[in-house]
């Protein structure tokens, strides 16, 4: 099929997928069936596990426009294949925004069900005169994508955004509501407006649970060992696997259960629906389709979909969202053909930009408020899965895999295991046939050498390290949804921190205001409410220059509002209903100061009626009604109000918003010459600073005009009033985990609100390129005596040591604001990764930037760990390696990991935890496969004496051996302290490969020279050539060529049974290590007692023979002096395995070789002192030439650009230098050529 039948859906979005389309082939259908049955159903099997590989091999392609079946794959790093069944449903027309006047719904769309007529062969059921056409669509992750002939392609219809709509169409168009018909037409394409978490049945996950291909695996060597009637063993795999199988449902049933639950409180309620200009009726929640128009209760509601307000004010909670419970103010959306609210004009409505105007789905509104009669109204947006709680809820059913090398070198690690297996496989066939054995026999034991080498309880036992980590995490207060990703947390070497909130306390202190009078700086002042300045402006503004409102008698807000306005000491006094009512649309707050801040009344006099009217004037004088809010606007970085005071008739507007913003809307003589100074000063002290500013509006303004004024001619010529500073207070806990990680050669990432740039990123403008200014945020030359709060929240990039040793060791750190980030990534793609891997402070950024950040340090191999408290941080956490939510509210329902300690504590645990999981599992993944080789060598051994190991050996070495250390070894806790020393990243790595190659060698060599050596001792032929205690010796040996039983009882069989189980413990002793990731393992004492017995109960059967336990394992006496030199053949294996493990790998090695390969001369510092004299140097460079001779490449690619940047004369910028952006056409020439070598 042609490459252009290939289309793209979701393009541009995080979820892209390319899309083919296919036909079913009956032959083909035919074919797999009978290909099934032949092979016993494991094709079928295959061909679930493979969707791509099911849809060719039972399908033929097709265009995509007439495909039966569409194939799609994602189009990011994993290159995931998923397949839909395309349907087609009968409509009365293809555009669900069209008018159907002329067209009546048909009566499938009448009983509100959710299943339009739905037909797969295309007929059209309907009379002629309902005049319905196809629609063709298939369903994918709770999101339908129907067919579009105008773009020859399939797309998602998401709700009225797909329109483009303006501002004032929604208000002339959308306003008055749908009608009943036309409600009915839209839903064929929206279907009910739900976020339908459906919980499946117990069995549904059963059988998804079983087919996973381990257990299948599982279920084949359990029916090959009762063939071969190694029934114990086989039983022991069922249980283990059948408690695996019940954790393994009962963890997804509760995730399903509380996704449900999470989504049922608004999933059916109650609204009201405008139906024409004074209609309304009553309908379920779940009737809604986008262009609805719904009415919100006075007394609030828990909102079922994604609306914008038209008229009317909401107070609402949107904790949901934000991870914050502190109520939010939605205005109506502005409509510039009416009053010319709207400061951009008609603009494109967009439920990003217009945040503070729509209410999202699951949010709660808590109240509102409405003038004149009028209703609180709003148009539904979108519906069901396409709301923002729909999006949420699809990332967490739908997760994007865990891509961690350790997991891919697992696979790779085992194919190597099924290698070794087929060549053993073939060698045992071939020795069984010349032996002329049973055909069954033949082929069972053949196949036994397969779950020999493969082992079944592979699984189990990886999974045990992360089982006991998360036990202990939840012993700290950190709990986890997605257990895989514990092993990741062990590879961060970078971490971003949300600031507010995260590193620091969630409110904000007063620390004191810093006023201006004519021109110039007056001294600091730590208190706003004195009584001298209750008639300043500046205590005026931070009275009324807020959007703070009463909830159920307390105030509630915006934080830095609500400590603002408390620190006047003033009283905030609301309008009811009935007094708004005498005001069109006017809503009436007023101010003022508490009595005691008044000046004192005049003395009780004859006049006192005169002097009662004077004070209650002077009263009424500092009463201030707030006429117009202008509400804060990230975008502008400010917010103001219109006021009055009580008693005259001109206006004043107050201004406050971020310092330069504010100075810049000023009259310059009104801003102190040393404002920049001053600022500076405060905010590298760690300050937050708001700017105020006052201008006395005209005259002519009355109450009416001011509310149809556009807010640039308000926010202009203001005098400027002064600085407030407040201070947000680090958290006790933060200077020490920083040093922590610091110590730990983690690098960390500030993601704040507050401002300071370096790197200052500004767009395009009339024609000219896109530039970047470079210039210091801090003069490097100048020295300040003043203590500098900076120093406690000094975040520290890792030291980038230069190759070139002639070339002077430079430190520099960017930091720039969401903005200059915005312009980055769409001008300077060529610069962005260099940029983050300088960059230390992201200011103003917003969630969808938070998230192309972490996405930005990934794609140059850091492992990033995100820890945030809201739900702005939500994309980011999910998107990061690690998660870590410091909030429980439904907001981060999405993190991997949440912090029931709000503190960033929990992110050295969680990686202590991490590495120690991760070096458990490299641990344990050792042990089984060097218990896999080693049993599989025995066998192989014995089989080319025509013997093997007896059942019952069998089970004692896999159940009192392998299981028992397997879940104790697990049990190390983490070490207590995090060391610089990072854990590999995967089984496909220098110290790991050479230590179980070693091992492997070491084994191998031992078990060969027992098997050979005792086959040359003069008694080995002449079993009457020593004396046993055990009776049946000499006719078991006689017998030995009977039957299958009596062949295992040989002298053979008993050398190599003993020198393997003491070389499972070695291997077990060897591979168990603790510091500088693991606790020691002496402190491990179930490991250390089950070790222990197991040593001397084996030491004991050799030297004490007893015939029972002989009888039982199968084990003949053999001489006492072969059995001391069993002794110390074990003890210089131990000793040989121990000495390579121990000095070769852990101090030889690592010091001259592996540290090196890791870390050293790419931008990270080592993670411990390397000597560099005498004889040293030479070893070292002839081991790096002899084991490393590709070292010169790092892996990273943070490293290699680390490697070319500190060649790179150029870099970093010079600073007060421009850079300018490439033109458009050569920058994407160059990006292409790029993608093209890669």
């Amino acid at each position: 099929m042609e490459k252009e039948d290939v289309k793209i859906v979701n393009n541009g979005l995080e979820d892209e997928m390319e899309l083919r389309g296919y036909h079913l082939c009956r032959w083909k259908l035919v074919l797999v069936g009978f290909g099934g049955l032949c092979t016993g159903g494991f094709l079928f099997l295959l061909l679930y596990w493979m969707p791509e590989w099911c849809v060719k091999a039972t399908c033929s392609r097709t265009s995509v426009r007439d495909a039966d079946v569409a194939l799609l794959r994602s189009t990011d790093e994993f290159k995931r294949w998923f397949r839909a069944k395309v349907r087609v449903m009968q409509a009365p027309g293809k555009n669900p925004y069209e008018s159907i006047h002329s067209q009546p719904p048909s009566p499938q769309a009448n009983d509100h069900s959710h299943t339009p007529s739905v037909s797969t062969h295309g007929k059209n059921s309907h009379s002629p005169g309902n005049q319905h056409v196809q629609i063709r669509y298939f369903t994918l992750h709770s999101t339908k994508y129907f067919w579009n002939e105008a773009i020859q392609n399939f797309e998602v219809l998401r709700g009225l955004e797909d329109l483009n709509i303006s501002c004032s169409s929604i208000h002339s168009k959308h306003s008055s509501g749908l009608s009943k018909n036309q409600q009915e037409y839209r839903r064929f394409f929206f279907g009910l407006n739900e976020i339908d978490v459906k919980v499946p049945s117990l069995f549904k996950l059963l059988i998804k649970e079983v087919l996973n291909p381990f257990y299948i695996f599982q279920l084949f060597s359990v029916i090959l060992w009762c063939t071969d009637e190694y029934y114990y063993y086989a039983m022991a795999i069922v249980v283990m696997s059948f408690i695996s199988i019940a954790t393994s449902l009962y963890t997804i049933k509760k995730q399903y259960v509380m996704l449900h639950d999470m989504v049922a409180t608004h999933s059916t309620v109650r609204v009201t629906v405008c139906r024409g200009e004074n209609e309304t009726e009553e309908a379920l929640s779940t009737d809604l389709v986008p262009g609805d128009v719904i009415v919100i209760p006075s007394n609030g509601t828990i909102m079922p979909c994604d609306a914008v307000l038209i008229c009317g004010t909401c107070i609402v909670n949107e904790s949901m969202l934000t991870g914050e419970s502190v109520p939010v103010t939605k205005t109506d959306l502005p409509n510039p053909q009416r009053d010319r609210k709207c400061e951009d004009g008609d603009v494109t409505y967009s439920t990003e930009e217009h945040k503070r105007h729509t209410l999202f789905c699951g949010t709660n509104v808590i109240q509102t408020r409405y003038y004149t009669g009028e209703l609180v109204r709003a148009v539904v947006v979108r519906t069901g899965f396409s709301t923002a709680k729909g999006q949420l809820i699809r990332s967490i059913l739908y997760p994007k895999p865990t891509d961690f090398k350790l997991y891919r070198d697992a696979y790779l690690f085992l194919l190597c295991l099924v290698a070794v297996a087929s060549i053993v496989f073939l060698y045992s066939l071939v020795m069984k046939i010349l032996n002329k054995e049973a055909v069954k026999e033949i082929i069972v034991k053949s196949l036994d050498i397969i779950t020999i080498t493969v082992p079944p309880a592979l699984p189990a036992a990886m999974t045990a390290g992360i089982v006991y980590a998360q036990r202990r995490l939840r012993k700290v207060g950190i709990f986890s949804i997605s257990p895989q990703r514990i092993n990741i947390c062990g590879q961060l070497n970078l971490v971003c921190f949300d600031k507010t909130g995260t590193l620091t306390e969630d409110g904000l202190d007063m620390w004191g205001i810093h006023r201006v009078e004519d021109g110039r700086f007056q001294p600091s002042e730590e208190r706003a409410d004195e009584q001298s300045l209750v008639k300043s402006r500046f205590v005026s503004c931070m009275a009324s220059c807020h959007s703070l409102t009463k909830i159920e008698g307390h105030l509630s807000g915006d934080p830095l509002d609500l400590k603002m306005f408390q620190a006047t000491g003033w009283i905030l006094v609301e309008a009811t209903e009935e007094e708004t009512a005498h005001h069109d649309r006017i809503e009436l707050t007023y101010v003022k100061p508490p009595n005691q801040l008044l000046p004192p009344a005049p003395a009780i006099s004859t006049e006192q009626d005169m002097e009662l009217s004077e004070f209650y004037e002077l009263s009424a004088s500092y009463m201030i009604g707030i006429v117009r809010q202008f509400s804060f606007s990230s975008a502008l970085q400010r917010m103001s109000v219109v006021v009055r005071l009580i008693g005259e008739r001109r206006m004043d507007a107050y201004l406050k918003g971020a310092p330069e913003v504010v100075a810049s809307l000023c009259k310059k003589e009104t801003v102190p010459e040393d404002f920049g100074e001053i600022l500076e000063d405060y905010t590298k002290q760690g300050f937050r600073v708001i700017a105020l500013a006052h201008r006395r509006l005209e005259s002519k303004l009355t109450f009416h005009k001011v509310q149809n004024v556009n807010r640039d001619q308000i926010e202009k010529n203001m005098d400027f009033l002064g600085l407030i500073i407040m201070q947000n207070k680090l958290k006790t806990e933060t200077p020490g985990v920083l040093g922590d990680l610091r110590n730990a050669n983690i690098r960390t990432v500030m993601v704040t609100e507050d401002l300071v740039i370096i790197a200052d990123a500004a767009p395009p403008k009339d024609g000219q390129a896109a530039k970047i200014n470079w210039h210091y945020a801090d003069k490097p030359s100048k020295q300040s005596n003043k203590p500098s709060k900076l120093e406690e929240v000094e975040i520290i990039m890792e030291d980038n040591h230069s190759v070139d040793e002639s070339r002077p060791q430079e430190q520099y750190h960017f930091a720039m604001s969401g903005k200059s980030f915005a312009v980055i990534i769409e001008h300077f793609q060529d610069l962005l990764q260099k940029l983050v891997l300088h960059g230390t402070v992201f200011a103003r950024m917003a969630p969808d930037q938070k998230t192309q950040l972490v996405e930005t340090l990934e794609s140059v191999d850091y492992f990033v760990g995100m820890c945030g408290d809201g739900a702005n941080d939500c994309g980011a956490l999910k998107r990061a390696h690690a998660g870590i939510s410091l909030s429980e509210l439904e907001a981060s329902v999405a993190s991997p990991f949440t912090s029931t300690t709000p503190s960033i504590t929990c992110v050295p645990n969680l990686i202590r935890e991490g590495r120690a999981a991760l070096i458990t599992s490299f641990c344990v993944f050792k042990f089984m496969a060097l218990y896999s080789i080693i049993q599989c060598l025995s066998v192989a051994l014995l089989y080319s004496i025509g013997s093997n190991l007896g059942d019952f050996q069998f089970l004692f070495i896999d159940m009192a051996i392998i299981l028992l250390i397997v879940f104790t070894m697990s049990l190390n806790s983490a070490w207590k302290e995090l060391v610089s020393r990072r854990p590999p990243s995967g089984l496909v790595s220098g110290p790991l490969l050479f230590s179980v190659l070693s091992q492997i060698l070491i084994c191998l060599g031992f078990q060969i020279l027992s098997f050979f050596l005792i086959q040359k001792l003069d008694w080995y032929s002449k079993p009457d050539f020593y004396n046993c205690s055990l009776p049946n010796h000499l006719e078991n040996l006689n017998n030995a060529t009977g039957t299958t039983e009596e062949r295992i009882v040989n002298d053979v069989n008993t050398t190599l049974f003993f020198v393997s189980s003491f070389q499972y413990l070695i291997v077990a002793i060897v591979f168990s290590k603790g510091k500088p990731f693991r606790q020691p393992s002496y402190k491990n004492w179930p490991f250390v007692l089950s070790s222990l017995i197991l040593v001397v109960f084996l030491f004991l059967i050799m030297f004490v023979p007893i015939s029972g336990v002989y009888q039982f394992l199968e084990l003949v006496c053999v001489p006492l002096s072969w059995r001391v030199s069993m002794v110390l053949i074990i003890l210089v294996n131990a000793g040989v395995s121990a000495f390579i493990e121990t000095v070769v790998l852990d101090v030889i090695l690592w010091k001259h070789v592996f540290s090196r390969d890791k870390q050293g001369s790419f931008g990270v510092s080592p993670g411990g002192p390397i000597p560099q004299e005498g004889i040293e140097v030479f070893g070292s460079r002839c081991l790096s030439w002899l084991c490393c001779r590709q070292r010169k490449v790092p892996k990273a690619r943070y490293m290699h650009l680390a490697q070319e940047l500190s060649l790179d004369p150029e870099w970093p910028p010079k600073p007060k230098s421009t850079t300018e952006a490439k033109p458009t056409q050569e920058l994407d020439n160059r990006t292409n050529q790029n993608q093209a070598i890669s």
